[in-house]
């Protein structure tokens, strides 16, 4: 039965396929895969039920869930099951040997030139186009070679530059900004590896919506990343920020409490506080929330009048 493994290539490019062998591969072993016109050799970084979960999460293969009924679903009721990888993942070949690890080293160090080559190249043809990474593929038969451009970029020419000098297949692939400090990775203004490149598993698109919920500074640079895009950070706590405000009234209410009407300046949901103002005196007073709860329904309760009595019960009553 053939294993689902994840491998790691170069720029934290992870791909997904299967082991046919019954001696499943350690994590970090290096193996050479099935690729696009050839072959490529990366490195074991997830297997089993990890693997699968992570192939599935992360929908390139077109996974989709399965159809069939599941114990205890009860009689002629089909229940569909989690989704799979699809069966057309590509293949592992086989496991690499010294002699492979040491001739992908050498096109590691190989890239470094061909980036600069190409960077003088993209000058001499004035593309607007700026060149982040260039990657061999183990046998040579294709380099590709990564880019971020703010607009459309007609590089044809370029193209046709580089496959004379390198006889090779080359392929220039467009990529984000977010991509792009994934490829390099980097260190964030916490002082840690970025999110992206180390544990995130896809960019997540971020608005600036969420820095308003968490009443952040909107000023850009205070809430971006070396990539010049926002903090992926921001969506780590956004869900607590909306669910813990749900318990506040919320800012520019204008409440009737004790002391009369009075508007909600600001709240404060870590020491669960509320700053309030008064409408008429302008007296500016903050309550814990426990208490202003107290207040608004003790001075709804004083306003709302007495229910009327039953003429049944008037009656009864009489008789008593």
């Amino acid at each position: 039965m053939s294993t689902v493994i994840e491998v790691r290539f170069k720029g934290n490019r992870k791909e997904y396929f299967t082991w046919p062998s019954s001696e499943p591969p350690r994590l970090d072993d290096p193996v050479i895969v099935d690729a696009e016109r050839g072959q490529d050799l990366g490195w074991v970084s997830a297997l089993g039920q990890v693997a699968v979960k992570k192939c599935v999460r992360c929908g390139a293969c077109g996974a989709s869930p399965g159809s069939a009924p599941t114990p205890g679903a009860g009689p002629g009721l089909p229940s569909p099951q989690p989704p799979g990888p699809s069966p057309d993942l590509p293949r592992v070949v086989r496991r690499a040997t010294e002699h492979d690890v040491r001739q992908a080293a050498g096109l590691r160090r190989d890239e470094d030139d061909v980036r600069r080559d190409v960077r003088d190249r993209v000058l001499h043809h004035a593309l607007q186009m700026k060149v982040c990474d260039a990657e061999w593929q183990w046998d040579r038969r294709k380099l590709t070679v990564y880019f971020t451009a703010e607009q459309r970029v007609d590089f044809r020419a370029l193209v046709r530059d580089l496959a004379a000098k390198y006889r090779t297949r080359i392929e220039l692939r467009q990529i984000g900004a977010r991509d792009e400090a994934k490829r390099l990775d980097g260190i964030g203004r916490c002082g840690r590896q970025l999110c992206i490149s180390s544990w995130l598993p896809e960019p997540r698109p971020v608005s600036l919506s969420l820095a308003k919920d968490q009443h952040l500074s909107l000023n850009p640079t205070q809430i971006s990343g070396p990539c010049g895009r926002l903090l992926c950070c921001l969506h780590y706590e956004h869900e607590f920020y909306v669910e813990s405000r749900k318990r506040f009234p919320k800012e520019g209410k204008v409440l009737r409490t004790g002391a009369g009407d009075e508007r909600v300046m600001a709240v404060d949901i870590f020491r669960e506080r509320v700053t309030l103002r008064h409408e008429v005196e302008g007296a500016v007073r903050v309550v814990p929330l426990v208490a202003l709860k107290g207040e608004l329904e003790a001075a709804q309760g004083a306003v709302s009048p007495a229910p009327p009595s039953s003429p049944r019960g008037r009656g009864r009553r009489g008789r008593d």
